[in-house]
């Protein structure tokens, strides 16, 4: 006659290892959420400073400091989306001051047709309706082909492609003109790399109609406000 076979011990076995695996499991997540959270709340100001430093980078390539004396990080407000500008999120419009008086508006806009997909741009308008200066703030565009549309990229140093919209506004470039030369337009585009060119052109004209129509409601607005688009009727 054969010995029973015993089953629960070793079943007890496997329970109290599957337990032990599951708390040294539970103990790792919590050490290693807890080191992440901390981590996170030492580097915070960190990041935040770095971001800072970066916006103002990029608005000084558009806009001279001397130009303003106002703090623009203080004295900004939140837009909205804005199909115009290409934008489909909340961003941030700087309003630049001297002697309280407004100078200039700065705020992102977007071409959402480049050759490789959006190209995000920083623009700053001046009061009088001039495109001061925009910069590309990100693309994807073709290395070597389309990427002259940053002045780093731009193998003419002395007068990169991005220049060549500063200070023009639509009573020297009428808007049917804001295009490209190879779309019967004012600007000139690198050959072969056209695409590129039209995108940005096209989105700059209109970041520059959209501030023109409403930079004395953009200006008027409180600090930290939200902008509201008006229905047109």
């Amino acid at each position: 006659m054969s010995e029973p076979i015993e089953v629960a011990p070793r079943a007890s076995g496997v329970f109290r290892i599957s337990v032990r695996t599951a708390a040294i499991m539970l103990a790792f997540t919590l050490v290693f959420t807890a080191l992440m959270a901390g981590t996170y709340k030492a580097t915070a100001p960190l990041v935040a400073a770095s971001t800072l430093a970066e916006k103002l980078r990029l608005i000084g390539e558009v806009l001279p400091p001397t130009s303003y004396d106002n703090d623009l990080m203080a004295d900004a407000i939140t837009l909205p989306a804005q199909k115009p500008l290409g934008l489909d999120e909340d961003t941030r419009l700087w309003r630049a001051r001297k002697d309280g008086a407004p100078v200039a508006l700065v705020l992102e806009a977007a071409a959402p047709d480049g050759y490789s997909g959006r190209i995000g741009l920083i623009v700053a308008v001046g009061v009088d309706g001039r495109l001061i200066a925009l910069r590309v703030t990100t693309h994807k565009e073709t290395p070597g082909l389309g990427d002259y549309i940053t002045p780093k990229k731009d193998r003419n140093k002395a007068r990169p492609w991005i220049t060549q919209f500063n200070n023009l506004g639509f009573d020297t470039v009428p808007r049917e003109k804001w295009r490209v030369k190879k779309d019967g337009g004012r600007f000139d585009q690198m050959s072969g790399a056209t695409i590129s060119a039209r995108a940005v052109t096209n989105a700059s004209g209109r970041a520059l109609a959209w501030a023109v129509e409403n930079r004395e409601r953009l200006f008027a607005l409180p600090p930290d406000a939200r902008f509201e688009q008006k229905e047109k009727p």
